[in-house]
């Protein structure tokens, strides 16, 4: 029995595929057009009513629900007013911008005083605490070994080394020194005020003995007075910070006898929470630094 050959026929190739294409496209931009039509038919009864509705429930308030504010009332033209700002001084008569003016200065006049009358409460308030300091230190024959001032940062109670709080080229409290922190933490601790510990030397030649640098001699001593008020004066550590300045910020002018002993210190800055404004006044309602004796006056640091 002959096998029967199996006839693969050609598959007819379709080149009129890209009509299918066409007409979907053609199908959707009509009804993009349709859609679009349907758009910029406004039923203005029922607009009416949205708006109505809208106005009421704003409180019958507002430039958006305004007659003149709608945009679909003027069909196809421009129906906004030219918004013009409310405090507009050219609208204003001359005996009315005087008005303004008045008001502005007056205004900034009681900010003005306002501040000043901040920074002088505060100012009253540190030498509240200085003298509580003051009264503590002389229960102990130390009020010499103390100075104080007032500037913008707040109450700057620099502990100066006329009896030498720290020894020559460390970081080590005498026990003079440590008497002197432990004298003051009482007091410290009652405040609500952050406290920075600035580090300091003099401005003796060369660098320290034990320490690469003078800032590294500074900081060494801000971070020994530091530790001993909060883990001896029993001062949360949240409150300190420690800074050091080398022998950048000289108390007294290292030019006068006996600067070396007196600028190498460390400074308890009790911070003030005064905004900047008000801080810049501070230090004009202060006192000024007591000036050291020149006693035994060294070259270390």
């Amino acid at each position: 029995m002959a096998r029967k050959r199996r006839v693969i026929e050609e598959e007819h190739e379709n080149h009129e595929r890209w009509l299918v294409s066409y007409a979907d496209m053609i199908t959707v931009l009509m009804a993009l057009f349709i859609v679009l039509f349907a758009m910029s038919q406004v039923d203005d009864t029922k607009y009416q009513e949205l708006k109505e509705s809208l106005r009421s429930g704003f409180g019958q308030s507002g430039a958006m629900m305004h007659e003149k504010a709608s945009v679909l009332d003027g069909q196809g033209s421009t129906a906004l007013d030219p918004i013009v700002p409310d405090d507009d001084l050219s609208q204003l008569s001359p005996e009315q911008v005087k008005l303004v003016d008045r008001a502005v200065t007056r205004k900034e006049t009681l900010a003005q005083q306002r501040r000043a009358a901040d920074a002088e409460n505060e100012a009253d308030r540190f030498e509240e605490v200085l003298a509580r300091l003051r009264t503590a230190l002389a229960a102990h024959n130390l009020e010499d070994d103390v100075r104080a001032t007032i500037d913008d940062r707040g109450l700057v109670v620099s502990m100066v080394s006329r009896h030498v709080v720290f020894h020559s080229d460390l970081a080590t409290l005498t026990r003079r020194g440590q008497l002197v922190i432990d004298t003051l933490s009482p007091v410290l601790a009652d405040l609500p005020d952050a406290l920075q510990i600035d580090g300091h030397t003099n401005q003796a030649r060369g660098k320290p003995k034990h320490y690469a640098s003078d800032w590294d001699l500074a900081s060494a001593r801000a971070i020994t007075v530091l530790r001993r008020l909060s883990e001896q004066g029993g001062i949360s550590a949240e409150r300190l910070s420690a800074t050091s300045y080398g022998m950048e910020r000289p108390l007294i002018d290292p030019k006068k006898s006996g600067s070396q002993q007196v600028n190498k210190r460390v400074d308890i800055v009790v911070l003030t929470s005064l905004p900047p404004e008000s801080r810049e006044l501070l230090s004009e309602h202060g006192f000024g630094a007591a000036q050291a004796s020149g006693e035994n006056a060294g070259e270390s640091s």
